[in-house]
């Protein structure tokens, strides 16, 4: 029989992380541990407050499924069961986990995918002032890709404040729909002259239209308008890449099916995550060899980390160790 626990816990971020939705100094998490007595499985999730979630109703709708679990209930099930979203990905993980445990099989074995290797993730500049990117991008210039928030007016500035701090790194820009069109053009040629690499998410998802009908000189990556595998056709004609995340696909379950349709209909990917700490990103890590950019630093910008954590050199992301995850 599966027992099932569910727990807030927060971590404290280096500094303070802002986007153009605002700042917060802690990331909050919520974990899911499943066991059936012998071996454990743990997944975790971030609840975004952008979909409609919450702390405690994510803690609440994990522990609901107790119950369920102790009879029976499957990872297999749980789409008919719960929504995509940060719950349904805590215990997706979690069950992941727990498979892999109980075969004493590495979770890419389970999932019929190569064995992940090590990859270079994005590091994140926060949203500030063009002096303060400036700044922080000299503090991660040796660092060989960056991602760097954007937040609306200002933003040619900012990008061109970041390239003359890191003049040698590779650009990733995340707008979290914070361009409008009266800005999106200038935005777009601004980013272009710094020699961005890809654009997350410029317009409000819903509102992104105008994406099809302007001229994209660097590559656009659906972020906030792309969940699963249902929202891939309506990014047609607007989108170059898309963005997959755990906490929105609602676990490595559907992250799988969603990679693989995506390639199949020419989509670059990135891999990108909510902040959190390393049990939230090592099963992301199984979903490297579908991604164009990695996007798993969440550990990177936390005062500390859980451990055993993803071991780090630098940029460099290994792959997880059982200890940690699958």
């Amino acid at each position: 029989m599966i027992r099932l626990e569910t727990a807030i816990e927060r971590w404290p971020i280096a500094g303070r992380f802002t986007i153009s939705r605002g700042s917060r100094t802690e990331a909050v998490v919520v974990t899911a541990v499943v066991t059936d007595g012998t071996v454990t499985g743990r997944g975790e999730c971030v609840p975004y407050a952008r979909y409609g979630e919450t702390v405690e109703g994510v803690r609440d709708l994990i522990a609901r499924q107790g119950e369920a679990l102790a009879a029976g209930l499957t990872r297999r099930d749980l789409a008919a069961r719960l929504p995509a979203g940060a719950a349904r990905n805590a215990l997706d993980c979690a069950l992941w986990d727990l498979e892999a445990k109980r075969a004493g099989t590495p979770a890419h074995v389970l999932a019929g995918i190569p064995a992940p290797a090590p990859v270079t993730t994005c590091y994140t500049l926060s949203l500030g002032s063009p002096e303060e990117m400036a700044a922080a991008a000299h503090m991660a210039a040796a660092r060989p890709l960056l991602k760097v928030k954007l937040g609306g007016v200002g933003d040619p500035e900012r990008i061109a404040a970041v390239r003359h701090g890191a003049p040698d790194a590779r650009l990733v820009v995340d707008a979290n729909e914070a361009w409008s069109a009266e800005t999106l053009e200038a935005n777009l040629a601004a980013c272009a002259a710094a020699g961005v690499e890809l654009i997350e998410q410029p317009l409000p998802a819903g509102d992104d239209g105008l994406l099809a009908r302007v001229g994209r000189p660097i590559p656009i990556c659906a972020d906030e308008s792309l969940h699963g595998d249902v929202d891939l056709d309506a990014l047609k004609g607007r989108y170059d890449a898309i963005n997959i995340k755990l906490d929105k696909a609602g676990g490595l379950t559907e992250a799988l099916r969603l990679a693989r349709d995506a390639k199949a209909q020419g989509l670059s990917i990135m891999v990108g995550c909510m902040l959190g700490t390393s049990l939230a990103m090592a099963p992301a890590m199984l979903l490297s060899g579908y991604a164009d950019f990695v996007d798993l630093d969440g550990p990177l910008l936390l005062a500390r980390d859980r451990e055993p954590g993803l071991a780090f050199e630098g940029s460099l992301v290994h792959p997880p160790e059982p200890a940690l995850w699958g």
